[in-house]
């Protein structure tokens, strides 16, 4: 767009002095005429050259990658109508493009619209021009370049350009996705960071973690898809005060930890331990705050009592990272310790901290409103504000990433937005050049609308939840007589694939933003937008062309001979849903919100089903003999299941061949 963008500021110059001389002339008197008249043709030939130019450009840009089976739409057709407002009203030519999906049931409506007349002729009325919005929209549809993507362009209404989409084109993608695999659309690449999970040492993972990591994992898998370069950093509560009583308790308890691994099978139980005899015993408080000294001196007994704490937590959570099928590297607050000490030298020497009753305090901005943060405490330690500048600080400078994603729940807004607007004010981040996005989300409640927590008001361990996912899918489906035609192994992959994936999905399918209500019943009926629906439809859909009679487990020979054909409606309905899967994908990493692909897969499997009901793929006789395979609707529906497991995949759903 560059190079058209330069070609049109030189036809905008061309029409402005070829506009001049045609005045002259009019005006000019009979010695003035021949030369202006000649300089006249001399710029209209120049005028009609850069035009030529222009075309060549738009036509080049058309054909070339958007004609591909992993381009967005929506981006695509705003290029189509920014070149057309450009051509048709150069003055414009910046103007945002509005496009948007009809969402009519009729098809007489197009698929989508531009809906930019009537800001134009808003525009033009404020310069005393008046163009009524149909006018400006016909002036659109006639300047748009072609576009293999779009079938007809119609004027509709008060001023809508109505886009039908090209049913060859579409039966081209939907082939090149079958023949090449799903391709991500193209986007400028970034290094990210996702920060997601962060559960603290010495405390077991519990439902306050889920909705971190799983929609951490999420984000990150998405991001990945799109190809760009992804730290996956698990933020662990590794360092700070509470290690002195463990490091004491541990002590007295196994005092020969230094030659043997000590035996602590439940961590909780032993931080609970050690934090009573804190709360209770003043000598052990004081031997406690000894031992976290010791601990940041770097002294070697407690160095080695930590990483005991920390390696039983790990094993622990890597448990739970396997079963959810998450991939995360850890960099614990303890990772910082030395880079809080420059983190602090280099705010005192740009003059931002302030001395308040002994601490020191930096403010976010000049205005010095808010919470300021504390940098220094009153004793010389440092706190989470001084971490996480550090950790910032260090993802910009030494990661070199441009985008950092915090995946951490609604009440730390405040705090972020306070750390995001300091480290800006200190020039670690350039908003021109680093993007930071606090991905918040609400809590977990229980059926009760209350916090989710066990009948005796304890929180719920991670671990025993997912254990009772595993004991209500698998009774699920006993129910229907599953493990009579599942072998072992096909019942335990589906038993795993309904309880992790229904966890999953009943979190990504809300709008992080709000809270959401925990109901295994829910999450477990078949009916409705749940993880069991879509794995089921998968399931079934994978079924037809084993059904079939016929080998299409190479894609590419059938399509060799066979084309995907979109007579009827129900079939172009589906072709036309399973294309708008890059226009999600881009609208999720934009706005970083995942239920939208939950909607979309939704989405395809009602309409897949719609389709199904209508459209025949195999044809029986009465005594169930096949008399006939639509290979075309096959493919169709191998098309189906590609958009779904990508959409899985991403989702963090594993979907199963058989259920």
């Amino acid at each position: 767009m560059s190079e058209l963008n330069i070609e049109l500021k030189k036809l905008r110059e061309l029409e402005l002095k070829t506009n001049g001389l045609a005045t002259r002339l009019n005006s000019g008197t009979s010695d003035q005429l021949d030369g202006d008249l000649v300089q006249l043709q001399i710029e209209n030939k120049k005028l009609k050259h850069r035009l030529q130019i222009i075309n060549k450009s738009i036509a080049e840009e058309s054909t070339g990658a958007n004609s591909c089976a992993n381009c967005s739409i929506t981006e695509h057709l705003e290029s189509v109508f920014a070149q057309a407002i450009a051509l048709a009203y150069p003055e414009y030519s910046k103007t945002p493009v509005l496009i948007a999906p009809v969402n009519t049931g009729s098809a007489k409506f197009g698929d989508y619209q531009c809906n930019n007349a009537m800001g134009l002729a808003k525009k033009f009325k404020e310069a005393g021009i008046n163009k009524s919005p149909r006018e400006i929209a016909t002036e659109l549809q006639r300047h748009c370049p072609s576009s293999p993507l779009i079938d007809k362009l119609e004027v509709a209404g008060a001023g809508f350009v109505n886009v039908f989409l090209s049913k060859a084109f579409a039966a081209e993608a939907l082939s090149s996705m079958l023949r090449d695999g799903i391709k991500p659309p193209s986007v400028p690449r970034k290094r990210v960071l996702v920060d997601f999970s962060s559960p603290n040492i010495a405390k077991q993972m519990h439902v306050g973690h889920l909705r971190s990591t799983i929609i951490g994992e999420s984000i990150c898998r998405l991001l990945e898809f799109l190809q760009h370069d992804v730290l996956r950093i698990n933020h662990l509560g590794d360092w700070g005060t509470q290690f002195g009583m463990l490091i004491a308790h541990l002590e007295d308890r196994f005092p020969n930890y230094l030659n043997e691994s000590p035996p602590i099978h439940d961590l909780q139980l032993f931080y609970k331990e050690s934090k009573l005899r804190f709360d209770e015993d003043e000598e052990f408080k004081k031997r406690a705050y000894s031992r976290v000294v010791s601990l940041q001196n770097g002294t070697p007994n407690s160095i080695k009592a930590w990483e005991l704490i920390c390696n039983v937590s790990r094993k622990e959570f890597q448990t739970i990272y396997e079963r959810l099928d998450v991939t995360i590297q850890e960099r614990g607050e303890s990772f910082y310790q030395s880079r809080m000490l420059s983190v602090v030298e280099l705010l005192r020497s740009k003059h931002l901290l302030e001395t308040d009753d002994g601490r020191e305090i930096m403010w976010p901005d000049e205005t010095k409103t808010g919470i300021p943060l504390t940098i220094v405490k009153s004793d010389g330690g440092f706190t989470y504000d001084t971490s996480d500048m550090a950790a910032i600080r260090h993802r910009v400078e030494e990661e070199k990433c441009t985008w950092i994603i915090y995946v951490v729940d609604a009440g730390q807004s405040t705090h972020f937005n306070t750390i995001f607007k300091a480290a800006e004010r200190c020039a670690i981040l350039n908003p021109s050049v680093h993007r930071v996005d606090h991905v918040q989300f609400g809590v977990v409640l229980g059926e009760d609308g209350k916090k989710f927590k066990t009948r005796s008001g304890d929180t719920v361990k991670l671990s025993d939840l997912l254990d009772e996912g595993m004991k209500r899918s698998l009774q699920q489906l006993e129910s229907r007589g599953r493990e009579k035609v599942l072998t072992p192994q096909e019942l335990k992959d589906a038993q795993e694939a309904v309880a992790y994936g229904c966890i999953k999905y009943a979190d990504l399918r809300h709008n992080r933003v709000g809270d959401y209500i925990f109901s295994f019943d829910k999450m477990l009926d078949d009916r409705g937008n749940t993880a069991v629906y879509l794995l089921y439809t998968y399931t079934r859909i994978c079924s037809i062309a084993r059904n079939s009679g016929e080998d299409f487990t190479d894609v590419a020979k059938v399509l060799s001979t066979v084309s995907i054909e979109l007579g009827h409606e129900k079939e172009w309905k589906l072709a036309k849903t399973l294309l708008k899967m890059h226009d999600i994908f881009i609208k999720c990493s934009k706005e970083l919100f995942l239920h939208f692909l939950c909607e979309f897969c939704y989405e395809v499997c009602a309409v897949f089903t719609e389709f199904y009901d209508s459209c025949y793929c195999i044809e029986r006789n009465k005594a169930g003999e096949i008399i006939g395979v639509n290979r075309s609707r096959i493919l169709l529906c191998e098309a189906t299941a590609a958009v779904l497991r990508q959409s899985f995949h991403i989702l963090g759903l594993k979907p199963v061949v058989k259920m």
